[in-house]
């Protein structure tokens, strides 16, 4: 089972849009420094997508001796440029960001009063799922369900092998609530051919996230988003979600989330709302579609190179 997480998802579609002919004058590591050899004979660039407190990350960049070996870095946000400059002070001459990209746009169909909303989850289950179970165990009077596309095999059968047992219990609870239904893993391809069938992205995160792919697929496909204002979240979805306000105690953060929802359900039907994510789907094609990704990378990369010569 391939990986089939942000991070290679984001470097194969990298690899679809940019030209191969530029694209060989580069070594491209993801994420985890030395993941690949350095190659002297190329601009090696550290792409960097994780946070800034991975274990297998933190140790490297506190070493600044470090910090000489890659020639550019790479950053998915601002925010995520912003906590390594200030944790590790990256040299602040060699970083640049180009945030994530998507490339499917649904038509979206207008949600009529009455119908039973749908909502997503398809994020990992260490992010936020005990949250959500939590808020959707207060909405069982509330017109809604939500579909949950969780589990650690997205990383792969050996990290899944190592990991999945630890959250058993969170999807056994999954299971005996009646507006969950607990799917588990399905190939990205699967969830992004039906997403848009939903009309929310139910995203009570818990995780500080550098970017998440999976709210620019949802905004993308039109879906309301309710996420926590937590991590990069607050920059990559702009001013289209309902923003629900972290709070370390789950218990009040489930509360508050099972709260947005059961608003955002009472508001579905509003021709305001779906004109609010008509707008939200043309905004995330204007800035994150990855033709627009295309001419950042290329654009970035030929700088380089010719610099460089």
């Amino acid at each position: 089972m391939t990986p089939q997480g942000g991070t290679e998802i984001q470097h194969r579609l990298l690899e679809h849009y940019v030209d191969e002919n530029l694209l060989k004058h580069f070594q491209i590591c993801t994420s985890i420094p030395d993941k690949i050899p350095l190659d002297n004979n190329k601009i090696n660039i550290l792409w960097q997508k994780n946070s800034y407190d991975q274990p297998n990350i933190a140790p490297w960049f506190k070493d600044k001796a470090n910090h000489s070996k890659y020639d550019w870095y790479i950053f998915n946000s601002h925010w995520n440029y912003e906590k390594f400059r200030y944790m590790f002070d990256v040299p602040t001459h060699k970083c640049h960001v180009i945030k994530n990209g998507v490339n499917n746009f649904p038509v979206r169909t207008e949600f009529k009063e009455g119908n039973r909303v749908r909502m997503l989850f398809h994020v990992t289950p260490w992010r936020g799922l005990n949250v959500l179970l939590g808020a959707m165990s207060l909405l069982k009077d509330c017109n809604v369900e939500v579909d949950v596309f969780s589990s650690c095999k997205i990383y792969g059968e050996d990290f899944a092998n190592q990991n999945e047992s630890a959250y058993e219990p969170l999807y056994e609870q999954a299971r005996k609530l009646e507006n969950v239904n607990y799917i588990g893993y399905k190939e990205h391809s699967f969830i992004q051919k039906f997403m848009y069938r939903y009309h929310m992205f139910a995203y009570p995160s818990i995780w500080e996230e550098t970017s998440c792919n999976s709210a620019l697929e949802a905004m993308a496909s039109g879906l309301y988003c309710i996420v926590t204002n937590y991590g990069a979240l607050y920059e990559t979805c702009s001013e289209f979600p309902i923003y629900v306000t972290y709070d370390k105690n789950y218990k009040n953060l489930s509360l508050a989330f099972a709260h947005a929802i059961r608003e955002a359900v009472d508001m579905m039907h509003e021709p305001e709302i779906h004109k609010h994510l008509i707008m939200q789907q043309e905004f995330v094609k204007k800035f994150y579609s990855w033709e627009k990704k295309k001419l950042e990378w290329t654009s970035f990369l030929q700088g380089v190179l010719s610099a460089k010569k």
